[in-house]
């Protein structure tokens, strides 16, 4: 039997999760379909998703439609949750794209349709709504063929649209427009567009159709349309011979039981995953499958195995990180950039008694959303998480307050800015030299990096001048002195030069047993490499550069000139302006950049601007320096730079450091050319 993994993606109330209500209840799933508005959906789970009536973490129900297994991920439409989205496209075999038949391409559907373009992801449009006054499927689609795509092929006509007899009737195409319907679908080459509507079930059956038969991989398969599917929705494919190929997989999301245990999903791509096996998530140290589930009509059912395609929830690895993957076979994730957080702010408990279980609580949703990237003060007890928008703010802080008991204030959102080193700066300490209190000789020489190009660890000793081991603390030492460099911001590109490098060898004290008071360690080259590093980019220097998005805004074209005046005020550049199609009522389309901490304050103006027409689409697009003083961020304790000149500090702040030891001839190794001693 045949599966397909698909995604319904969509901007925020187009009609998603309802179109995914209805999916389960045409294929038999569910009695009735769930309604957002009452808060009785299948896939939002969540009190707080049925309360605000917005999707936040991505849900997975399974089904079987005619010969085909399908498994379906409702992702959430909130520009703020783009992370989540992100997950699931990587591992989907294709998407639905909703668009509202009334309110036509918004902003999220741009951005959502550029990435499905990007990964060359089969995509299905359904014009949702069509029994809503003002719909208008004919405008909608001029709408997609001038704004997301020229090859949209519409599957059927409309008829009686804006009322609740609206209609969807299907084209019968001949054989060979079928065949080359699929093959275009199948290669990303044509997108076709079903009309139907989530609430009447217009349309679906003839969706669900589009998908199993135009994208849906052939396969052969001996359970016929309309037999038991029992095997298969127990995760066992009966024409799959699963004796042979071992499991591979990736990670696409982590969640909690209600009693705490640590929930792991994957997408199956190649062989067999069984309970008991062991498996070696991201190439870390093998992990063992405890318990398996997959999903069916009545939620999640336990199986002892789980054959390729399926998508499975796994108990018993702890370690499991979003984007792990395991095994060698099967197909690999895509992957996905959607963008990244541009935001920052500072997480402190309303009761300062709290601040471990709120630093335990951050830790476990830091694990369910990795880009929320938590930065820990251990000096000064403070905890920032990165964000999106505001929305994820206010999301976060009910998850504290209703499943840990935290209550919890934040700080201002800031942006997160970067720092761009100057020009070449270097530095270096001997072994056994004051104000050297580290029994360790280390050089290191900072260059600028092209953007993009990420940090890059070259060496002009010779490989075999120390251990590995303290090439490797070295390498962690600069990884921590970039994470906050002079401003406190992170170096995200630059090339950094091993140029001196020495140590004392493992030795004893009169035959004793090792003695790390006279024999050099781990630990002093992580520590020196780290101070080293913060005197070379000192002096060095860096540019502080802001994030800056890309900004499309959709205006009715009468209010251009009032829209154009109000961007100063929030730092904003139009760049171009432009009026898609001929008609007199479409929209103008204005374009340029504006700084990621005026996005929201711009967002808040626009209604009252634009008559509440206005649309709004930002993403991340670069980082530009900074106007005026720069900005600083607080950097963890202890601070390297602070002790740059005063290296006595480093012991007291408490470095693993020690006093300098008294020189020793013939202890001291060094690089060729680089005398450990004056």
């Amino acid at each position: 039997m045949r599966t397909l993994t698909v995604g319904v993606v969509a901007h925020v109330d187009a009609g998603k999760t309802s179109l995914t209500e209805r999916i389960l209840h045409e294929a038999g799933v569910l009695d009735h379909p769930g309604s957002v508005d009452a808060g009785d959906t299948r896939t939002d789970s969540l009190d707080l998703e049925r309360r605000r009536g917005i999707t936040i973490r991505s849900a997975v129900a399974s089904f079987a439609w005619h010969d085909t297994l399908v498994n379906l991920v409702d992702t959430p439409g909130h520009s703020d949750f783009v992370a989540e989205v992100e997950r699931s496209l990587a591992v989907l075999d294709a998407a639905v794209l909703v668009v509202c038949s009334v309110e036509g391409v918004q902003a999220q559907t741009l951005v959502l349709a550029r990435a499905l373009q990007r990964l060359g992801l089969p995509t299905v449009l359904f014009v949702n709504k069509l029994d809503r006054a003002g719909a208008d499927p004919d405008r909608v689609l001029a709408q997609v063929g001038e704004r997301l795509t020229s090859d949209a092929v519409p599957l059927g006509t409309v008829d009686a649209p804006g009322t609740p007899q609206a209609a969807y009737l299907p084209f019968v195409p001949s054989d060979g427009e079928r065949a080359d319907l699929r093959e275009g679908t199948r290669a990303a080459r044509v997108q076709p567009v079903v009309f139907g509507s989530a609430i009447t079930g217009a349309g679906v059956p003839a969706l669900l159709d589009a998908l199993t038969d135009l994208v849906a991989e052939d396969a052969a398969c001996t359970t016929p349309p309309g037999e038991d599917h029992h095997h298969l929705l127990q995760g066992q494919d009966p024409d799959h011979d699963h004796d042979h190929e071992p499991a591979a997989g990736t990670v696409f999301k982590l969640d909690r039981s209600a009693a705490g245990s640590r929930l792991t999903y994957v997408r199956v791509t190649g062989g067999t995953l069984r309970v008991r096996d062991r498996l070696e998530l991201g190439g870390r140290a093998p992990e063992r499958v405890t318990g398996l589930e997959v999903f069916g009509p009545d939620g999640l059912r336990r199986v002892e195995q789980v054959d390729r395609g399926r998508i499975a929830v796994l108990r018993g690895p702890v370690t499991a990180r979003v984007g792990d993957t395991f095994g060698t076979g099967g197909l690999r994730a895509r992957q996905v950039e959607l963008g990244r957080p541009s935001l920052e702010t500072v997480v402190d408990p309303v009761e300062p008694s709290q601040r471990g279980r709120l630093f335990a609580a951050l830790t476990e949703l830091a694990e369910q959303d990795p880009l929320i990237a938590l930065r820990l003060d251990d000096g000064r007890g403070e905890v920032a998480v990165s964000l999106y928008g505001e929305v994820q703010k206010e999301v976060i802080a009910t998850f504290l307050a209703e499943d840990h008991g935290v209550q919890a204030s934040f700080r201002p959102t800031t942006p997160i800015c970067v720092e761009r080193v100057r020009a070449a700066g270097s530095a270096h300490q001997l072994i056994d030299v004051s104000p050297n209190p580290f029994l360790a000789t280390v050089g290191l020489r900072v260059e600028p990096a092209p953007v993009g190009s990420g940090v890059d660890l070259a060496l002009e000793v010779e490989l075999g001048s120390m251990p590995p081991a303290f090439f490797a603390a070295v390498r962690e030492g600069v990884d921590g002195t970039l994470t906050e460099a002079v401003h406190g911001w992170s170096v995200p590109d630059c090339r950094v030069v091993v140029t001196h490098s020495g140590y004392y060898p493992r030795q004893s004290a009169m035959h004793a047993g090792f003695d790390k008071k006279m024999s050099s360690t781990a630990a002093d080259f992580r520590s020196l490499a780290r101070l080293v590093l913060a005197e070379a980019l000192a002096r060095a220097g860096t540019v502080v550069c802001a994030p800056v998005h890309r900004f499309e805004l959709e205006v009715p074209q009468d209010l251009v000139g009032t829209v154009l005046a109000e961007l100063p005020h929030h730092r904003a550049v139009p760049h171009d302006t432009r009026v898609p199609g001929t008609s007199a009522t479409a929209a103008a389309v204005l374009s340029g950049d504006v700084p990621a901490d005026e996005v929201h304050g711009l967002a808040q103006r626009l209604p009252h601007l634009t008559r509440g027409e206005g649309v709004l689409t930002t993403v991340l697009d670069h980082h530009a320096p900074v106007t005026g003083p720069p900005p600083r961020r607080t950097r963890a304790l202890p601070d390297p730079f602070a002790q740059v000149g005063d290296w006595g500090v480093s012991c007291a702040a408490g470095q693993p450091g020690r006093p300098p030891a008294s020189p020793r001839s013939g202890d001291a190794q060094g690089a060729p050319g680089c005398d450990p001693y004056p």
